[in-house]
Order: C-alpha cells, then structure tokens, then sequence
C-alpha cells in the first residue's frame, strides 16, 4: 500500500495564502513581497476565524506604521 497524504486546504485571502494543517490549525503567509506580516501559526480553528485573527494583524499594523 501506498501513503496517500491528505489533501491540505489552500485559500487566498487578501494577499494571502491560508493554509489548512493536517491538525486543523493554519499556517497564514502572504502570496508574495514585500511582506507586510511574516509568517504566522494560528491554533485549532475554523476558516472564519483564521480570517479574524488575520484582519485584526493587519489592523493592528496600519496603526503601528501610522504611528511612526
């Protein structure tokens, strides 16, 4: 018998790349440069709210570049 590997969910998601880990967590890295994020884990969620966490990143960096 072969190993099949699970088919991992890929989602583009404003500029980035929402990807499905094989423990229900996800891996969240931008589609290309310059980066405004690096790269982040998040825990056990669902797809909705890995695209919470990320709105709220992105929020929290505006304010931080128009604060300098």
């Amino acid at each position: 018998m072969r190993y099949q590997p699970e088919q991992k969910t890929a989602i583009r998601y404003r500029g980035f790349l929402l990807l499905e880990q094989h423990n229900k967590s996800w891996l969240v890295r931008p589609e290309r440069s310059p980066m405004l994020l690096l790269p982040f884990r998040t825990h056990i969620c669902s797809l909705l709210e890995v695209k919470e966490i990320l709105d709220r990143r992105l929020d929290e960096n505006k304010e931080i570049i128009q604060a300098a």
